[in-house]
């Protein structure tokens, strides 16, 4: 996800210590004259409350960016106000709460996107998302949505996994990417001509070798008709693999059905760091044109949407102009299914 927190009570404390001095805040940064085209290939429309500016500030937000389309997904969880917190936190990491799955979240993007004028509704791509991806019943609440808005949905996703501190803070045994209870919707959406968008992280915070690649590694191959986004190239907050790049390109090699979101901290923690895009990553990207794309992860807040995507501006600079069209806007696009262009 791409907004921050820490536990409530340390972050009183830190403010508390610290507000002296500290120095005023930067003011949020502006949107550019627009240069590129692009797709937003991740955005979730309602955050960990199910609250949302609203679609039209994701609109005018899009128009401001100069994002053309986008991807739209609700928000699987909910944030769990407990009887012994006085204030209602407003994102997972919050304080210590656990968090909950909530299948309305899919009704609710559904009733919004619907609504729109064909022209505004034509430039969303709904993606399901509701559902525990470790409960065999979870392809029933897929199976439900497809036929209840047929010719709707154009994906499923974020398929909610391994996702560091979220794992820990939800109920229940958490959902692996090869989880088998996950097989079952991988099959569906490749009968309805829909790729899967899962987060699925490829280590752990204490390790720096890949420990969990396996598990998005064996849906792929288990599933070669499914088209299969991986979040975040497997990235969250605190995990470094040094390999990174090295496990991406045999992924990519071995797996003509894997595609790479470049969303939320792996900008900063490995595509572009102090300002310059990072040439193995420059490398990678050309090597596989086809098969990366961008997103701003925002959840539910539109209010620095521009600037968000818009850093992708660094990145997409240092391409091919091809390359650099194909990752703004076209491989997202391509991905999506026959129906989505009607």
């Amino acid at each position: 996800m791409s907004q921050i927190g820490i536990p409530l009570r340390a972050a009183l404390l830190l403010g508390f210590c610290l507000s002296a001095s500290l120095p005023a805040a930067e003011p949020a940064p502006k949107a550019e004259p627009i240069r590129y085209h692009l797709a937003d290939c991740h955005l979730h429309y309602l955050d960990f409350l199910q609250h949302t500016d609203g679609i039209q500030a994701v609109l005018a937000a899009m128009n401001k960016a100069g994002v053309d389309e986008s991807m739209i997904s609700g928000m699987p969880l909910v944030k769990e106000w407990s009887p012994t917190e006085h204030l209602q936190p407003q994102y997972y990491l919050d304080d210590d709460a656990r968090c909950y799955w909530y299948s309305a979240t899919d009704i609710e993007v559904a009733r919004e996107v619907s609504a729109l004028p064909d022209t505004d509704r034509k430039r969303f791509h709904p993606f399901i998302c509701g559902f525990n991806g470790a409960d065999r019943n979870a392809v029933e609440h897929v199976r439900k949505m497809l036929k209840w808005y047929p010719h709707f949905w154009q994906g499923i996703g974020e398929v909610m996994t391994r996702h560091d501190d979220l794992t820990a803070l939800t109920y229940g045994e958490p959902a692996h990417a090869d989880s088998p209870s996950l097989d079952p919707i991988y099959d569906l959406a490749a009968e309805n001509d829909i790729p899967v968008s899962v987060h699925s992280d490829i280590s752990s915070v204490w390790k720096r070798e890949p420990i969990y690649l396996n598990e998005i590694e064996t849906a792929v191959r288990n599933h070669p008709k499914t088209r299969i986004i991986w979040c975040h190239a497997g990235i969250s907050r605190r995990i470094n693999v040094p390999t990174i790049t090295d496990e991406l390109k045999r992924m990519l090699t071995t797996y003509p059905n894997l595609s790479i979101d470049l969303s939320w901290v792996v900008f900063d923690n490995y595509l572009v760091r102090d300002g310059k895009p990072a040439d193995n990553w420059i490398a990678l990207i050309e090597e596989f044109p086809t098969r990366f794309m961008i997103g701003s992860d925002k959840v539910g807040a539109f209010g620095d949407y521009p600037p968000e995507m818009q850093r992708y501006y660094r990145l997409l600079d240092k391409l091919q102009p091809e390359t650099a069209k194909k990752v703004a806007r076209d491989n997202f696009l391509a991905l999506l299914p026959t129906h989505a262009a009607k």
